[in-house]
């Protein structure tokens, strides 16, 4: 066994040895040099004190650290299966990339779903199809009594991605791709930078707990500065961020050597120090600050679009929010509903994996909420979590959303192959880097154009989908429209399988549902906390 692991080592001494007794000779220059090389390596190895394994086993020993690095990449390309979601399946991303380059995304020979697995959904078609529609009219009208600047959303655009954590030209990619097919981009909470303005692209502006592009030198909301960024006409909503799906209740630090000049005029924060996304908002404390706070952004953005983003957490919580609406009569124009599943650039693992309610869970949760207390109408609600297919948005949409967003599915459309190294700033397709020399990789116009094909072949797929079903519109998809799979034997409707609220239900004394009660009866409009 010694012999075993210092084999090579060995090897290498006798190759210095016997090549260095040889020179000068040509050929035996290149073997010297490769012994004693690997010989001083094997010496340093076998005295290092830091890993056991190259301690124990010289040289040899370093493939272990080689084999981990090309493992994801191995897995990715040799074995992993077309329906192995890590996070997105193999599938998955040929679907986007076939979409986005205006290939075919049709598949031989049947599906490669099993239809008898537990979980398997599928919508019920009708006998009597409808004419696909127009998916230029698949659109949602967003804005409620004081909103005097209404917008026109397309039901299926681009996520909260900020600039920074993607790169420059991935962002103008993004917009002009928006731009060409009439959808939106959200800003994340990044702000506005120059390269959303460049093409004009219709933009939701995000704005998060560090309050970037209208904050104050100490951090805090600066309404001035709000106002004169709102007032651009390419703004068409104001998203105030609560929460992400993929890390909720969590601050962020863009260390100060990743500040640059760009970074620094976009968000409004001082070259030279930590750019700090705080946990949690400075501008209120309580639901009906909240609610104040978002009648203040409305009408500084001169009667825009104002709504809010968040990961259900603690259900109180929210129904504080909504008898807060309630009490001052003050309602958002929308919600947007991120789950859990949602992607990030970084996250601890803590976060990603065990914090925050699952996107189906939270929609339905929220859209019941609305409708429990008689404000459905009033509000429109949005849904982002690994939106990618047709059938992606009509199954989020018979759960109560209006209109969904994606990220992931755009970046793949952007060129991302899943490389799981956002956090690196080495991402090998420009997307996800503040590199110059990584982004060169990013063509603009090119990608631009299959940002632009993914979102239309995306809606075309949904069209033909609805119509299978003898439906005109998505929104009139509904619970009863989806089925799934909860055992070999059985298969249910969405309308079974989930609690649907009646209208005004929770303000009944009648009303027993004991989740939504005992939630409702816990919520307290003056305080986020539990009601004693």
């Amino acid at each position: 066994m010694f012999f075993s692991r210092f084999t090579v080592l060995g090897i290498s001494l006798v190759t210095a040895i016997v090549s260095g007794y040889y020179l000068p000779a040509v050929w035996a220059i290149p073997l010297f040099l490769t012994g004693a090389g690997l010989t001083l390596v094997g010496i340093y190895d076998s005295a290092q004190p830091l890993h056991s394994v190259r301690r124990n086993y010289p040289i040899i020993g370093r493939l272990r650290w080689l084999f981990e690095e090309i493992r994801p990449e191995i897995r990715q390309y040799l074995i992993e299966g077309d329906r192995e979601e890590t996070p997105f399946s193999r599938s998955q991303r040929s679907l986007v990339y076939a979409r986005a380059k205006n290939e075919s995304s049709d598949r031989a020979f049947g599906t490669l779903v099993d239809v008898y697995e537990n979980g398997y959904e599928f919508i019920a078609h009708s006998t009597r199809p409808a004419p696909p529609a127009d998916p230029a009219t698949f659109r949602v009208p967003i804005g409620g009594d004081d909103c005097t600047q209404p917008y026109s959303a397309s039901i299926f655009n681009i996520s909260a991605m900020s600039f920074g954590s993607l790169s420059a030209k991935a962002i103008l990619a993004l917009n002009k791709g928006a731009k060409m097919g009439g959808f939106a981009h959200d800003t994340g909470e990044g702000s506005i930078s120059p390269y959303h303005r460049e093409h004009g692209g219709d933009l939701i502006w995000e704005i998060g707990s560090g309050y970037f592009g209208c904050r104050t030198a100490d951090g805090n909301f600066d309404p001035i500065r709000f106002a004169e960024q709102a007032a651009d006409p390419q703004v068409k909503m104001i998203e105030l961020k609560l929460s992400q799906g993929a890390k909720p209740g969590h601050g962020g630090i863009l260390p100060a050597e990743k500040v640059s000049a760009e970074i620094s005029a976009t968000r409004g924060v001082p070259m030279g120090e930590d750019c700090l996304s705080p946990a949690r908002h400075r501008a209120f404390s309580t639901p009906l600050e909240m609610m104040h706070f978002i009648a203040q952004l409305r009408r500084l953005s001169k009667g825009k679009p104002v709504g809010f983003k968040l990961c259900i957490g603690q259900p109180w919580e929210f129904m504080g929010m909504v008898k807060a609406m309630r009490e001052t009569g003050i309602y958002p124009d929308f919600i947007v509903v991120d789950g859990a599943e949602g992607g990030t650039g970084a996250s601890p693992l803590e976060f990603s994996d065990h914090l925050g309610m699952p996107m189906r869970e939270s929609l339905l949760f929220v859209h019941n909420t609305l409708v429990g207390t008689g404000i459905r109408g009033k509000i429109k609600v949005g849904a982002a979590g690994k939106i990618i297919s047709g059938f992606d948005i009509a199954a989020v949409m018979a759960l109560g959303a209006d209109w969904t967003n994606a990220g992931r599915g755009f970046m793949f459309a952007l060129g991302c192959i899943q490389s799981l190294t956002c956090h690196t700033n080495r991402c090998p397709v420009g997307v996800a880097t503040q590199d110059p020399m990584r982004q060169r990789a990013l063509v603009v116009p090119e990608k631009a154009e299959r940002v632009h094909n993914f979102h239309r072949n995306t809606l075309a797929a949904l069209s033909d989908m609805i119509a299978a079903a003898g439906l005109e519109h998505p929104s009139r998809i509904g619970p009863h429209h989806l089925v799934r799979r909860v055992s070999l034997t059985e298969i249910r409707m969405f309308s079974q399988l989930h609690i649907f609220l009646e209208e005004g239900e929770l303000l009944t004394d009648a009303h027993n549902r004991d989740f939504y009660s005992a939630a409702w009866r816990a919520a307290q409009s003056g305080s986020f906390e539990l009601a004693a």
